[in-house]
């Protein structure tokens, strides 16, 4: 009976739910608001709608989740501008969320107060309201990002791997060395030539591997071996084997391009969706 009254919400509803959400969070942490896109496969869009009855369908039930996490001086659209995401996120069955990462945030928590604390805002804000919002099971919890966001992303999973399944970084600036504290990096994290400021290393996913080092949890890092961040992902998976973190590296033809990010994309939502499943991954 409650298979078939799901069914019969499921279709009366089908021609009315958007399965996309802009979400605005009024940030303390970041001084100001954030803007997050959604996209929940249409499949699963019925759970979400103001109509669902839990009494008579029960509760929802947990649906895999991606964060996509932008580059450097993108936004929350950035994804959606050059990838049909809401194509991509029914194919795949995944929410796909879309946080604003602002133009150069990096993802961190600035060395001023008074600047952002992106960090903080994730931890304390964007991830429990997303959480609750959407029914995250973090054993269906998914993260990555490119460039910038790559760099968020394993960072992101690296503060707390249990929020999270796996997590991946696209072409990431996964040591910030490589920018030798360009792209607002020193603005927000002090001096990069300063031998005293120690943030810049600190930073780094790189030198956080060893967070990762019991969770258990696989690290995917893919780049195109023409790109000028490939050194930074070979020494990351360097580091992550000496220290036995499990790990896949892909890399392929490719640059710093939007057209390697939709292909990476796919890729990155097929190992994630193998690791879901439990399907063979050689080990």
């Amino acid at each position: 009976m409650k298979k078939i009254l799901l069914t019969l919400l499921a279709a009366s509803l089908a021609l009315t739910l958007s399965a996309q959400d802009l979400l605005v969070i009024e940030s303390p942490n970041l001084h100001c608001d954030d803007s997050v896109l959604v996209f929940v496969p249409q499949q699963f869009a019925f759970q979400y709608a103001a109509e669902y009855c839990v009494e008579c369908c029960g509760d929802p039930e947990p649906v895999p989740a991606l964060f996509l996490l932008h580059g450097w001086s993108g936004c929350y659209r950035n994804w959606s501008d050059y990838y049909d995401l809401q194509q991509i996120a029914n194919e795949s069955g995944f929410i796909i969320i879309c946080p604003d990462g602002f133009y150069d945030s990096w993802y961190v928590n600035a060395n001023d107060p008074d600047k952002m604390q992106w960090r903080d805002f994730f931890d304390k804000e964007l991830y429990p309201q997303i959480k609750e919002k959407y029914y995250l099971d973090p054993e269906k919890t998914f993260i990555t990002g490119l460039s910038m966001g790559g760099h968020g992303a394993i960072n992101l999973f690296l503060d707390n791997p249990a929020r999270f399944r796996a997590a991946g970084s696209m072409s990431g600036v996964l040591d910030l060395a490589y920018e030798h504290g360009r792209l607002g990096l020193s603005e927000l994290l002090g001096a990069y030539d300063d031998p005293a400021n120690k943030r810049h290393a600190e930073e780094s996913a790189v030198n956080r591997i060893e967070r990762a080092k019991d969770a258990g949890k696989l690290l995917l890092v893919t780049c195109g071996y023409s790109d000028s961040l490939y050194g930074a992902s070979q020494s990351f998976c360097a580091r992550c084997k000496e220290l036995g973190v499990p790990y896949i590296e892909v890399y392929s033809p490719g640059t710093h391009s939007w057209k390697y990010w939709g292909y990476a994309l796919k890729l990155h939502l097929w190992y994630f969706s193998r690791i879901l499943n439990e399907e063979n991954l050689g080990y």
